[in-house]
């Protein structure tokens, strides 16, 4: 029986998988301590690390092979022999090039040693399920095959990112163009570096005022990517025209994109979310947040779309993720 009274250990890893000729391919690995096969996953750094980049750095350690995370998987729980319940979280993940500028953010990753894994294989999708040693590991990897028939594995992926928490008005004697971000919203903008590094964000797109250009800032910095500014994702210019922020946004989710964040303010999200929401089947539509003030400061929206065979797009997954608490 599982022991309630202790925190459940918390890990994450990904299903990675490409195409081979019209065949679904997926990457397992083998653990001699175990004598097992299963997916590339491990548990969270005790110094905060967030879930997403778990699942890159472990893919990375045990596999050698850098990837984006796309659409987020079921999750797997288990008994440990001490009586904790592991928590592992999964996501759907395409191998990036490591000269991805998604890449160098993540910092410097080791290789597993040969004792933890000496062995990844690339298998047909299918035949996965009779190779994976633990039946738990079939329920990611059955949800990853009804979206590759479903047409819907092939995802981009836009995140909406509410700026950190700022100076209160009535405490900045500046324009509201400058308000800045206090301490705490530094901190936070620098917690969401590892969680845009993981979906392998390569556009980075601002409203032009101080607060939320400061909270993109350090994963510029941190990727050498150059910022885009978008005028009309102010709150002045949202509130005089929202034609404006539907347009961009309908740019943004109607067709292909690289992985792009959206960093703008409170007021403008509920334009973004109606526009979220237009191409939401209904089971999803209730995730769509619907109430002020829709993100926390320095939260994530991590919005996942794909093309339907009939051209058009369509919402097929939704995230938030926080890498600081405030």
């Amino acid at each position: 029986m599982a022991n309630s009274s202790l925190p459940a250990v918390q890990a994450a890893g990904a299903l990675v998988w490409r195409v081979v000729g019209r065949r679904l391919e997926v990457l397992l690995i083998h653990r001699p301590r175990y004598d097992d096969w299963s997916w590339p996953k491990g548990k969270v750094d005790g110094d905060g690390e967030s879930l997403p980049m778990c699942a890159v750095r472990e893919v990375k350690e045990e596999t050698g092979i850098s990837v984006l995370l796309g659409v987020p998987l079921p999750s797997v729980k288990y008994k440990l022999t001490d009586g904790r319940v592991k928590v592992c979280s999964y996501w759907a993940a395409r191998p990036v090039s490591d000269e991805c500028p998604a890449i160098a953010p993540r910092g410097r990753i080791k290789d597993a040693s040969k004792h933890e894994v000496d062995e990844s294989r690339w298998v047909e999708a299918k035949a996965a399920r009779k190779l994976l040693t633990r039946s738990d590991d079939i329920e990611p990897l059955g949800a990853l095959l009804d979206l590759w028939e479903d047409g819907l594995l092939d995802t981009w992926t836009v995140i909406v990112a509410r700026h950190g928490r700022a100076r209160s008005r009535s405490s900045w004697k500046g324009d509201e163009q400058t308000r800045p971000l206090t301490p705490v919203g530094e901190k936070q903008a620098t917690a969401i570096v590892p969680i845009l590094a993981a979906y392998g964000v390569e556009e980075v797109i601002s409203s032009p005022w101080e607060r939320c250009v400061a909270t993109v800032a350090p994963y510029l910095d941190a990727s050498g990517l150059d910022l885009m500014t978008a005028p009309q994702l102010t709150e002045h210019a949202a509130k005089k025209d929202k034609s404006g922020v539907r347009s961009f946004m309908g740019a943004l989710l109607g067709a292909r994109h690289r992985p792009t964040v959206v960093s703008t303010h409170r007021p403008v999200l509920p334009i973004i979310l109606t526009c979220i929401s237009a191409r939401s089947p209904y089971r999803l539509s209730k995730a769509i947040p619907d109430r002020d003030p829709y993100l926390r400061t320095g939260e994530l929206l991590v919005i996942h779309m794909a093309r339907r065979s009939s051209g058009k797009s369509r919402l097929v997954a939704l995230e938030r993720q926080r890498g600081l608490e405030a």
